[in-house]
């Protein structure tokens, strides 16, 4: 017999990829026709892989592949996925966020880690060339083919980030860095900002429809803004950003509203998805400041996935002690 889909999964799923369509049309809007693609092959990837390692396991396909979470772990790899890196990285990146990610601790509701987030850092440590290539000016639909699916070199449309400037910078002030490069919008990353403010969007609609709690993006974003004011060393060429600067640049709030707030690989009394989001948001800064990768959004949440016991022990030990 035939197991049904979960409903109530089905739904959240389906509420989690509306809430992601702001998000995703800004970057089709801001970064071009590469954001289509890698949607589409990130899409195609991972439910190939959900179906193949299903069917190698003699499990039933129908529930997990209606029931949105490999859809979802797709979406959300593309979004944070350079809009044109070669065709075979977003396909590798979704099928080993599916396969190592997600199947091998034995699928859906029994992931350690959040899967997108393995196969983002696994194509970002295994590529880092392909993963640092971003858009300056967008190319139309010929050149954007030609370089996902062809042979065409990036590097006449490419550009640094936002982050990448900040880090590398060395002689100009923060002002003279938001007047001269072109990576820095109005407060934060151009068209980083933007996009930040798509998914803060998006991620307040599932605050209102309560698909999770405050806890983990407030924690995330509060911890975020703590650090970088305390960090924050003036607008000199050896700064560290402005809080404003670090919030809406990067992945800030799809990190704190779409992947911190993953239900199985996070922790689940409140007062542990609190500190969850906290430790994120001091990682994500950390690794800005001083580590070797510009953003850090993925390397903070699969580290603090690895404290979901103990934060998840505190929080009990601190239940108990006041009841």
């Amino acid at each position: 017999m035939t197991q049904a889909p979960d409903p109530r999964l089905r739904t959240a799923m389906g509420l989690v990829l509306l809430a992601c369509v702001p998000g995703l049309l800004a970057l089709l809007w801001l970064q071009g026709w590469g954001v289509l693609f890698n949607l589409i092959l990130c899409a195609c990837a991972a439910s190939a892989s959900e179906a193949l390692l299903l069917k190698l396991r003699g499990q039933q396909l129908l529930p997990s592949l209606v029931d949105g979470s490999a859809l979802v772990t797709a979406v959300l790899l593309a979004a944070a996925l350079p809009p044109y890196a070669p065709w075979w990285l977003p396909v590798l990146g979704a099928s080993v966020a599916i396969g190592i990610g997600k199947q091998a601790f034995g699928g859906v509701g029994r992931n350690l880690f959040n899967p997108a987030m393995v196969g983002y850092a696994f194509v970002l440590l295994s590529f880092p060339l392909q993963m640092n290539h971003w858009p300056g000016p967008i190319p139309g639909l010929p050149e954007s083919l030609q370089l996902v699916f062809g042979n065409a070199s990036i590097d006449a449309w490419a550009q640094p980030t936002a982050l990448d400037g900040l880090r590398h910078n060395r002689s100009l002030t923060v002002e003279e860095l938001f007047a001269r490069h072109p990576g820095f919008g109005i407060i934060g990353a151009r068209p980083g900002e933007w996009v930040n403010l798509a998914f803060l969007l998006g991620g307040l609609f599932l605050l209102q429809r309560k698909v999770f709690s405050w806890h983990a993006p407030v924690g995330l974003l509060g911890g975020l803004l703590v650090f970088s004011l305390l960090g924050w060393n003036g607008s000199g060429s050896d700064s560290n950003g402005s809080p404003l600067l670090h919030l809406f640049s990067g992945s800030t709030m799809l990190a704190a509203f779409f992947i911190a707030t993953e239900p199985v690989s996070g922790p689940k009394p409140a007062l542990a998805r609190l500190l969850f989001g906290i430790g994120a948001g001091l990682l994500i800064y950390l690794i800005r400041t001083w580590g070797n990768y510009p953003d850090g959004s993925a390397f903070a949440i699969l580290l603090m996935n690895l404290a979901v016991p103990s934060l998840e022990r505190l929080a009990m030990r601190r239940q108990q002690a006041a009841s």
